[in-house]
């Protein structure tokens, strides 16, 4: 089961249109919730926060319900912008360096790079895996 959480009631409209044909093979519920509360999920195999995080000031006490969702073993996927100074748009990005610090303080493994790509805004983005210790 993939779980989908989004405060905006429009995105999650645009992802259940588009993610039909996408994730045929895996049931998917979208859920109308900030993840900055607690939410109601079942232990989880893995999460991924995608463009997300930089949104957040507390970062570590939304690590901590992450953490908490997560089967023993379970995978944490971080897609962010690769600095550690913001703007309006992104307030809050934090460097694959930095990350690396935060992963391992919120229980997490030291996060394996996955990749890097290229962007306009903010010198790139990273993607990267931990996994819950």
């Amino acid at each position: 089961m993939i779980f989908s959480v989004d405060k905006d009631r429009s995105a999650l409209a645009r992802q259940q249109k588009a993610g039909g044909s996408r994730f045929a093979q895996a049931p998917t519920s979208v859920m109308l919730a900030d993840f900055q509360e607690p939410l109601e999920l079942p232990p989880l195999d893995g999460v991924v926060m995608a463009n997300s995080l930089h949104f957040v000031i507390d970062k570590a006490a939304v690590l901590a319900m992450v953490h908490g969702y997560l089967k023993p073993g379970g995978r944490l996927i971080v897609v962010e912008y690769d600095v550690d100074r913001g703007n309006h748009w992104v307030p809050h990005p934090f460097s694959f360096e930095t990350w690396k610090s935060m992963a391992v303080a919120s229980g997490f493994t030291e996060p394996e790079l996955i990749g890097r790509h290229p962007s306009r805004w903010l010198d790139g983005l990273y993607s990267a895996v931990s996994t819950r210790q």
